[in-house]
């Protein structure tokens, strides 16, 4: 356990505390079983170091790796037995979903060890989910987002932004903005802000495809018990999707082109929306755990379209998928009737800078969202705005 110790303390003796992702305050540290998922990259490693670095003592703490070269020689369940010995309290256990039977495991160290607390993370989300079903009565669970555009703005530019609720940002107080010129920011941001990884531009792409290839060729098939030939049909998917302006799916025509039945389609989406690759937008009433009737699907967020858009993405899709994106985190986002979306029964219309008011003009408590536009007046309010919300 040496060694696990060692790597620790090198690695919290390397991190930084000056930025903390939004999640970061909202997290239950004091609960005896946590766990954290989210795409791979987003954060969830810093995030438990940091939170060691401020708050708890070292010496009765323990970080792991669950695929460190120590667990080809002990268990899990070993190492929780030798460090309650040892005084520990606080066993923080990283990509969890790497460690075979990861689940019992963890079940086992709650009920044989009351006295410590244990945190874990996952980038296979799909493969957390199905664990974590097991933990239900034991683990607590958060998922984290990827960077906001205000959380990139201070990660990449060390541009401090307060968060504005939605109401501050359709009254236009984020007119305050501490930059004079947010566009060039904003669009920079679509095209890499989204991954803290897109701080390093020359290898962005290539990590960014990494993530992906690993979620369509890993984790869903895995969790989905399916063969190669059809982890495939799901690359062929996304590809239809990041290339639509946006996609309204018609699951017949896809499942012809696909090869395969159109009840596979709906599973397919459905497996990629949990897995962080897309995003469904549904009628009001209806959320991610019911497969009710699906209105539009984009791509999880802007940094996908540019990374698997051959051609020049199209602009409307990305004004979608951006302001969808940003605005899911703290707010429920269905289909709009007469317009794009609609949020708390506020009507959303997206588009550029000549959008006009035709299309919402006789309906009530509506607000059109402008692209390429600095400030807002009014009922117009500026994409990047929403940017602001978490």
């Amino acid at each position: 356990m040496e060694s696990l110790i060692k790597s620790f303390k090198d690695l919290l003796s390397l991190t930084p505390l000056d930025f903390k992702r939004y999640l970061y305050p909202e997290i239950a540290w004091g609960d005896r079983m946590i766990g954290i998922v989210g795409p791979r990259g987003v954060g969830k490693t810093t995030m438990l170091l940091q939170y060691i670095k401020e708050h708890l003592d070292v010496n009765e703490t323990l970080y792991v790796q669950a695929d460190d070269i120590y667990f080809a020689r002990h268990t899990l369940l070993e190492l929780a037995e030798e460090f309650s010995k040892n005084r520990g309290k606080n066993l923080f256990i990283d990509e969890i979903h790497k460690y075979s039977g990861w689940s019992q495991s963890l079940k086992s160290i709650y009920d044989y060890f009351p006295q410590m607390k244990v945190v874990f993370t996952g980038s296979s989300i799909l493969e957390i989910l199905k664990g974590s079903a097991d933990l239900s009565r034991r683990a607590l669970m958060f998922k984290l987002q990827g960077l906001s555009f205000r959380e990139y703005l201070f990660f990449f530019h060390n541009i401090s932004v307060k968060t504005y609720s939605l109401q501050d940002i359709l009254e236009h107080k984020t007119d305050h903005f501490p930059v004079r010129h947010p566009l060039p920011l904003f669009k920079d941001y679509l095209r890499r802000g989204y991954y803290p990884f897109g701080i390093d531009d020359t290898l962005f792409l290539h990590r960014l495809n990494q993530v992906v290839i690993q979620t369509l060729e890993t984790d869903i098939p895995i969790y989905a018990n399916m063969n190669v030939a059809t982890g495939k049909k799901l690359g062929k998917l996304l590809k239809i999707i990041s290339q639509s302006v946006p996609f309204k799916p018609n699951f017949t025509k896809i499942a012809g082109m696909l090869e395969s039945s159109r009840n596979n389609i709906d599973g397919y989406c459905y497996y990629m929306e949990l897995a962080g690759l897309i995003m469904q937008l549904r009628d009001v009433g209806q959320g991610i755990g019911q497969l009710g009737k699906v209105d539009k699907v984009y791509l999880d967020n802007a940094n996908l379209i540019f990374a698997l858009a051959e051609q020049h993405p199209e602009m409307g899709n990305i004004r979608e998928t951006v302001f969808f994106n940003q605005m899911r985190v703290k707010n429920k986002v269905f289909r709009s009737p007469k317009a794009d979306f609609n949020i708390n029964n506020i009507t959303f219309e997206v588009g550029g800078k000549s959008k006009t008011q035709e299309q919402i003009k006789d309906i009530k408590n509506a607000y059109i969202v402008k692209d390429d536009v600095e400030y807002g007046y009014q009922n117009v309010v500026p994409l990047w705005a929403f940017g602001l919300n978490y």
